[in-house]
C-alpha cells in the first residue's frame, strides 16, 4: 500500500469519527422528547383569574368561588389582587359553612394586611364563623369561649364600626348562652343531691353573668339549695337580693313561698328537697371551684304584690342598694 492510500484511509477515519457523535445525537432528539421549559407554563393574568371567581359568586358556588380566589392568591401573592382575593375567599368560605378555612384566610388577612382599611371586616368574619359553631348547652362550650374572645378584640380594636355594634349583641348572647350551660350544671348536680357543687354553679352564674336572663332562676336555686342544707340564713339573703332586683319575677314568688314555709325551720323543721326543672338534665361534671359567698340582706322581702311589708322594707334598708352593688 502506497503512502498516499494510507493517507486517504486516515482521512476517511477522522471523518468518520467526527460524524459519530452528531449521529449519536440526532438519535436522542428523535427518541427522548426535550423537557418543556419553565417558560411554555402559562401564567393566567390576575384580573382574568379574579374575574372568574366572581363569576361564581355571582351564580353563588361558594366552594368554586373560595377555591379560585385561592388561585388568585396562589399565582400573584403580591398583587393588589392577592389582598382582596384573601378577603373573597374568607367570606365564600364563610357562605358555604366552611368555617375553619374562613377563620384561617381571615386571619391569614390580618396577619399579612393588619392595617389596611378592610381589616375590621377580617376580624368580624372570624368572629361570626366562630359564633356560629356554638352548640347547645348540653355540649363543650369551647367554640363559645372563642366566640367570645373574637367578639370582644373586634369590639376593643374598631370600637366605632357597624361590625362592633353587632359583636355587642351577639356579645350578650354569647354571655347568656355560658350562663345556661352552668345552670344547666348546676341544676344536674341539684337534682343529683350534690348541693355544694351546685351552689357554685348557681353562684357562678350571679356573679360573672349579671346581666343575663337566667340571674333571677340561679337565686332562686341557690335559695332551694341553701334550704336543703339547713342555711337559713343563706337563703335569706339569696331571696332578699332576688326580691330587691326582680320583684315581680316567678322565681322570687316561688322563693318567697319557701321562705314563709321552710325559713324559720334551720335544721329541725321537716327537711326540704328542691326540685329541679324537667328536661335539665345534663351529663357535664366539673369538679366546683370555691367562691366567696356575697353578703346580702338577713331578711327575706314579700313579693311584689305585698310590697308594703316590713320584711321587705328592711331587706331594703339593710343591703344599702341592689343586687350590683355586690360586685
Amino acid at each position: 500500500m502506497t503512502i498516499l492510500q494510507r493517507l486517504r484511509g486516515f482521512r476517511l477515519i477522522a471523518v468518520f469519527a467526527l460524524l459519530l457523535p452528531l449521529a449519536a445525537c440526532a438519535g436522542d432528539d428523535d427518541d427522548t422528547p426535550a423537557a418543556p421549559s419553565s417558560g411554555d407554563v402559562k401564567e393566567v393574568p390576575p384580573e382574568q383569574l379574579y374575574s372568574a371567581a366572581l363569576t361564581q359568586l355571582d351564580r353563588g358556588n361558594w366552594q368554586p368561588c373560595a377555591q379560585a380566589f385561592d388561585e388568585v392568591e396562589r399565582q400573584h401573592p403580591y398583587s393588589v389582587w392577592a389582598r382582596r382575593a384573601i378577603l373573597m375567599s374568607a367570606f365564600c368560605y364563610y357562605q358555604g359553612n366552611k368555617y375553619t378555612e374562613s377563620i384561617q384566610a381571615a386571619d391569614r388577612f390580618i396577619t399579612l394586611h393588619p392595617g389596611n382599611k378592610d381589616a375590621p371586616y377580617a376580624y368580624y368574619l372570624k368572629a361570626v364563623s366562630l359564633y356560629e359553631q356554638i352548640v347547645d348547652v348540653g355540649r363543650d362550650q369551647r367554640r363559645t369561649e372563642q366566640a367570645m374572645a373574637a367578639l370582644r378584640e373586634l369590639i376593643k380594636r374598631f370600637p366605632q364600626t357597624d361590625y362592633a355594634r353587632d359583636a355587642r349583641l351577639k356579645l350578650d348572647l354569647t354571655r347568656d348562652h355560658l350562663a345556661g350551660k352552668e345552670m344547666a350544671i348546676g341544676r344536674y348536680y341539684l337534682k343529683r343531691g350534690e348541693i355544694v357543687a351546685a351552689i357554685s354553679r348557681f353562684r357562678t352564674v350571679v356573679e360573672q353573668y349579671q346581666t343575663t336572663s337566667h340571674v333571677p332562676e340561679a337565686l332562686h336555686r341557690l335559695v332551694e339549695a341553701y334550704l336543703s342544707l339547713g342555711v337559713v340564713k343563706e337563703a335569706q339573703s339569696a331571696a332578699a337580693v332576688l326580691g330587691h332586683n326582680y320583684p315581680g319575677s316567678e322565681w322570687y314568688e316561688d322563693s318567697y313561698a319557701l321562705m314563709k314555709e321552710y325559713g324559720a325551720k334551720p335544721s329541725t323543721g321537716k327537711p326540704f328537697t328542691p326540685m329541679p326543672a324537667p328536661g335539665s338534665d345534663t351529663s357535664s361534671e366539673v369538679t366546683p371551684t370555691a367562691a366567696p359567698v356575697p353578703a346580702a340582706a338577713a331578711s327575706t322581702p314579700a313579693p311584689a304584690e305585698d310590697s308594703g311589708d316590713k320584711p321587705k322594707a328592711e331587706a331594703e334598708k339593710k343591703d344599702g342598694g341592689g343586687f350590683f352593688d355586690w360586685f
